[in-house]
């Protein structure tokens, strides 16, 4: 597995509440209909901690994506995939900024499911 996050910043212009709206209930559900996403997760900002040891970094975000695909090959050839390329146009209407990470995810603690 393979996992992608995407670091999320409104457009110019629209509200988190339009951002968030949109994102759950328009972008959200065009990810359903790509094959090779094995899981997709929108994680909307509730709030931020500082710790006074360590500075922090500069982020004015207002959501997280995390994606699963099946290895590095799966997610390339996503994006030759139609539904990717209409969720990727969904983005560009209200994603105003957008910091994309390629990951490798290593389970410390396992879920609750998993135990």
């Amino acid at each position: 597995m393979i996992k992608m996050i995407c670091l999320l910043k409104r457009k110019d212009g629209m509200s988190h509440e339009e951002f968030m709206r949109h994102w759950r209930s328009v972008h959200g559900p065009l990810a359903v209909g790509i094959a090779s996403i094995r899981r997709y997760v929108q994680s909307s900002i509730r709030e931020e901690q500082s710790r006074p040891d360590i500075p922090d970094i500069a982020a004015d975000i207002d959501g997280i994506a995390e994606l699963w695909f099946d290895d590095q090959e799966a997610m390339t050839a996503s994006q030759y995939d139609p539904a990717m390329q209409r969720l990727l146009a969904d983005g560009a209407t209200f994603i105003g900024e957008i910091k994309t990470l390629i990951v490798d995810e290593t389970e410390i603690v396992p879920s609750v499911a998993a135990k």
